[in-house]
């Protein structure tokens, strides 16, 4: 059975959360590891009283250290038991996650929907402060601190040249199996009234340290260790160059996972399984 089609007498029910990932190892289940994953379903098994631990599905697996504020999963529960709790599901919650975790919302979630396949982007939020003195106390478990004066504008000229559908292996952790190709919507940063400079990252979908790399390339412009066409070249080589760091994960935000209108959904399902190839190359048989 395909995992769109819920099983008779069951309900896939949508959840809404976010969660400090600065004490967890990412989301996924890792045995004995502390992760997000751990924490909502054990407490989901606890708060309906069942014997079945329930397994969620993810929109977007985060690593460790990385934060979330508008996460979305789903879970497949048997009807009497959302019947029974639907209510009462987040405040029961509330009392019995960790402070760090947070279930805004849950729903009944529309046919076919399936929080990792029917997303049509994610949208990431990076913050980072090049102020001489370091990073506000209070925020410094969000924002970088890059101990070099950064040029916005020089970072956005270079975050331009990447926008589109391309294969992302430059900046990503490569991984047996899986496609690097993936469609760059936005990437743009903007500096605020306080000095933090958040850059705003939107695609389809990313791939392992995708977000985190693109950061690491744009930084260098910023502080004119390249120029802004190196990110472009990188990318074009398609290889690992190590002059991209991977920026540490405390900088990055989950912010937002969209989807698509109800009777959009099967379609968008389909389209997020195809396996992509490089743009012109002939498509996967």
């Amino acid at each position: 059975m395909s995992d769109d089609v819920v099983a008779d007498g069951m309900v896939r029910v949508r959840l809404d959360l976010a969660y400090d990932g600065a004490g967890f190892h990412g989301w996924a289940r890792q045995g004995e590891r502390r992760t997000v994953q751990q924490e909502v379903e054990e407490a989901l098994r606890i708060v309906l009283r069942s014997a079945v631990r329930p397994e969620l599905t993810v929109a977007g697996r985060t690593d460790a250290g990385v934060h979330a504020r508008g996460q979305v999963a789903h879970v497949d529960l048997p009807a009497e038991l959302w019947a029974e709790h639907r209510q009462k599901l987040v405040k029961r919650l509330a009392g019995r996650l960790p402070k760090d975790i947070r279930v805004w919302a849950v729903a009944r979630a529309p046919e076919g929907f399936n929080a990792r396949f029917s997303a049509l982007w994610r949208r990431y939020a990076y913050r980072v402060t090049d102020h001489p003195s370091g990073v506000d106390p209070l925020l410094r478990s969000h924002v970088l601190w890059h101990d070099w004066p950064l040029d916005v504008d020089a970072m956005n000229e270079a975050a331009g040249q990447l926008l589109g559908e391309h294969d992302f292996a430059a900046y990503c952790k490569k991984r047996e199996g899986a496609t690097t190709i993936r469609t760059l919507q936005r990437l743009s940063l903007e500096r605020g009234a306080d000095g933090v400079i958040t850059a705003t990252v939107r695609a389809d979908a990313f791939c392992h340290n995708m977000v985190r790399s693109l950061i690491g390339a744009l930084l260098f412009v910023g502080d004119g260790h390249r120029p802004p066409e190196w990110p472009r070249r990188v990318l074009a080589a398609g290889v690992r160059d190590s002059a991209v760091h991977v920026v540490r994960p405390h900088g990055l935000t989950l912010e937002e996972v969209g989807y698509p209108a109800d009777e959009l959904i099967a379609a968008r399902n389909r389209e997020s399984r195809r396996k992509r190839t490089a743009p012109g190359a002939a498509a996967c048989c």
